[in-house]
């Protein structure tokens, strides 16, 4: 007989043997009992870690083929950065918000890299929040609030925000970064009616609202000047700039505080590549959501002709409305560059607007020459 075959008998049969003691002892509570529960135990504990190690591998091994990967537990920024949750308690509105699950964050895949480079979304936002970034060297005293744009269904945290943000603290400028409600909590586009979807309440322009008015009323401890606080946002977020800046004047929510007391209109607004101004129809028509005034701020446009996502006509439409309302407005139509790119250089002129955006600040008198 085998070795293998020897060791195999040996094992039934003191199997066997614990099974007859552990009856006489009852129901496992004698010596060999306990040797039982200790063994499963071990062998359970062996089990979780295998499977725990094995999804790690599973999720390092996704992240190394370029698969998109998903992350619970909500954004955090980096090291050096709280997020300030801008409501004191729950959000005006939050039971008209889509029941979603919790917050998550989504990095993209390999196929859907910007200037080479991954992406990272933020979904399932019900407690919103604003993170403050501080000007490195000299302060300029501006402050601006940067809205991500995502269709109202996410947010693009970094390509639409923290890198924004290194971007105007650099220049000097506080940068405050609006992680708003999401999802469907503007206009958005559902592909199943081919149409524009409102929500039962502008719970983004609530929040936009509310920030504004908070960087305002916190101007001297932030060290920003409450006379130089602008907005910009791209894609959703920049229908978001066009409707802060249009929608200032009565608050949609009831005042929670001192910091409601104060002005939420903007001093100026940069709108890149914006979606939801336009009317899908023939007309060629504004938003009638969006109605400039004189007082609407000093706005600066960007958009491409090719965007394949949201047509260069909600630029074309919302500064023909500025003008005719005699306000300040300075416009970039690009021929090719797309749709969602940021900050980020292409081989596409569009991705130089950083620099003709802090030319235009001078022109308005918001940084000096």
């Amino acid at each position: 007989m085998a070795a293998g075959a020897l060791a195999k008998k040996r094992i039934v049969r003191n199997e066997g043997s614990d099974e007859s003691k552990s009856e006489v002892n009852g129901n496992g509570n004698g010596k060999n009992g306990k040797g039982d529960l200790a063994m499963r135990i071990l062998i359970f504990i062996f089990w979780f870690l295998m499977v725990c190690g094995g999804a790690g591998a599973q999720a390092a091994g996704r992240a190394q083929s370029g698969e998109t990967t998903m992350r619970s537990g909500g954004w955090e920024p980096s090291a050096g950065h709280a997020q300030i949750q801008i409501w004191p308690g729950v959000a005006p509105d939050a039971g008209l918000q889509d029941r979603v699950g919790p917050e998550r964050v989504e990095t993209s895949g390999k196929d859907e890299l910007i200037a080479g480079r991954r992406t990272v979304g933020v979904f399932n936002v019900t407690r919103p929040t604003m993170t403050v970034y501080s000007p490195a060297g000299k302060n300029t005293g501006v402050a601006m609030i940067v809205f991500p744009g995502g269709g109202y269904q996410d947010l693009a945290i970094d390509l639409e925000g923290t890198e924004v943000c290194d971007w105007l603290t650099s220049r000097g400028m506080t940068c405050v970064l609006l992680k708003y409600r999401v999802p469907n909590t503007g206009p958005h586009w559902v592909e199943k009616c081919k149409c524009q979807v409102y929500p039962r309440a502008p719970m983004a322009l609530e929040d936009a609202q509310r920030t504004v008015g908070l960087v305002r009323y916190r101007a001297a401890e932030w060290g920003t000047d409450p006379h130089k606080i602008g907005v910009l946002g791209f894609s959703a977020g920049g229908h978001l700039v066009a409707a802060i800046s249009t929608r200032y004047a009565r608050r949609l929510y009831a005042a929670v505080d001192a910091a409601d007391e104060v002005s939420c209109r903007p001093d100026f607004a940069v709108v890149l590549y914006p979606g939801h101004l336009r009317l899908h129809d023939e007309n060629f028509g504004l938003n009638p959501e969006i109605r400039p005034t004189r007082e609407t701020p000093p706005t600066f446009v960007v958009q491409d002709e090719d965007d394949p996502v949201d047509d260069v006509e909600n630029s074309l439409v919302y500064f023909e409305a500025l003008k005719k309302a005699g306000v300040p407005a300075e416009m970039h139509i690009y021929a090719q560059g797309g749709h969602a790119f940021g900050l980020r250089k292409t081989k596409f002129p569009v991705t130089d607007w950083p620099e003709l955006v802090e030319k235009w600040l001078r022109t308005i008198g918001m940084i000096a020459e």
